[in-house]
């Protein structure tokens, strides 16, 4: 059976964040979470992306957030491919996330 990706809604994902059930990890670029970040994201990038830096979730579910999307599912994708379990990313990104009306902080 092939590696699948979870589309979770903005939405799912503040809620599922604020009920203490997702980690949150940002595989964008220091520059990009420097300029906009999520709260209380983890941020591991993907251009030195690591499976094993994702902090211990503590029963947490790992979703996977970027800017639109696409790097969150490689990022889940490489993930499984080490054996792990987290098939959930943040569908639309950081542009669907401000969309939603969601808050952010600058300066990561």
């Amino acid at each position: 059976m092939a590696d699948q990706v979870h589309d979770l809604t903005p939405e799912d994902v503040a809620k599922g964040m604020a009920e203490g059930r997702y980690l949150l990890v940002d595989v964008r670029e220091p520059n990009e979470v420097a300029v906009e970040a999520y709260p209380d994201a983890v941020v591991v990038p993907l251009s030195s992306f690591d499976p094993q830096d994702i902090p211990d979730s503590h029963g947490k579910q790992v979703v996977f957030a970027c800017r639109s999307g696409k790097r969150s599912v490689t990022a889940s994708l490489a993930a499984q491919a080490a054996g792990l379990a987290y098939d959930n990313h943040l569908a639309g990104g950081m542009l669907a996330w401000k969309a939603a009306g969601l808050p952010t902080k600058s300066g990561g």
